[in-house]
């Protein structure tokens, strides 16, 4: 739980970045992960997305779908676990633009998933962390 809240606030600062400067550490751009996963990490990931989903509640700052996103992605880059954050935009009821990020890793949707459905993916960024490895 305390590296989930460290993250959080870590993802909090990256946002507070230019966009262009923030997306290079994302992972390559408009890439995407396998859906596949090794059986050994499923509850590594499962653990890490509760802890993001618990400790942004109680975060001071602001902790919305982008801050999660980066922080669990951060959190599966530790271990090496590739994952893919997904950007999306849609418009809400008064055709306002809006914005939603979440992360997948494998089949597993970490971050965001409640909401993924009504937007439409602009952009992916994919990170495989198995490269090098021996």
């Amino acid at each position: 739980m305390l590296e989930a809240f460290i993250c959080l606030g870590w993802a909090r600062l990256l946002k507070a970045l230019p966009f262009s400067r923030l997306a290079p550490s994302l992972g390559g751009r408009m890439t995407e992960t396998p859906m596949t996963h090794e059986s050994s990490n499923e509850m590594t990931i499962r653990r890490i997305s509760q802890a993001v989903r618990v400790m942004s509640r109680h975060t001071v700052w602001e902790s919305q779908c982008m801050v999660k996103a980066i922080a669990a992605k951060k959190m599966l880059d530790r271990r090496r676990i590739e994952s893919t954050l997904y950007l999306g935009t849609a418009r809400d009821e008064q055709g306002k633009m809006i914005a939603h990020a979440w992360l997948r890793s494998g089949p597993f949707y970490v971050t965001g998933a409640e909401e993924m459905h009504l937007f439409t993916v602009v952009a992916s960024f994919g990170t495989d962390n198995t490269q090098g490895e021996d």
